[in-house]
């Protein structure tokens, strides 16, 4: 634990998913259903892990690309472990259209056009944390 780290003085976002281990939270970024996947014990590297917690967290990593793609049916879909503003392992999860506002470029670069992306349904953290609940 560090008192400093925002992901380990609260969840990083609206928690849908937590096995002990990590969590999945649904973000504020003005992309519809980006997510993160967050270890819940502050480490800073993939290789800071057993190899059975980093095969359990790309398990979930994936499986919240695998929902994300059923909900909404992206173009593409970016998987990005950074940790460069933020030191706490954790992967994004984005899912990208043709006509998000930064498409083909990363979403953290500067937008090429008005966003015309979709807009999350009302039940969609119901939805994705009952997807992930069926593993």
């Amino acid at each position: 634990m560090d008192s400093t780290c925002v992901f380990c003085s609260g969840d990083g976002g609206l928690k849908v998913y937590d096995d002990g281990r990590c969590r999945v939270v649904i973000t504020d970024e003005p992309f519809a259903g980006f997510c993160r996947v967050i270890w819940n014990t502050h480490v800073r590297e993939m290789t800071d892990l057993a190899t059975t917690d980093r095969n359990h967290l790309m398990r979930i990593v994936f499986a919240v690309e695998a929902a994300l793609r059923e909900l909404f049916s992206p173009h593409k879909m970016n998987l990005a472990s950074l940790g460069n503003v933020v030191p706490h392992l954790h992967w994004h999860v984005i899912p990208r259209f043709e006509n998000d506002s930064h498409f083909p470029n990363p979403v953290w670069g500067a937008p090429k056009r008005r966003s015309a992306e979709p807009t999350l349904p009302p039940n969609f953290a119901e939805q994705l944390a009952a997807r992930l609940a069926r593993g």
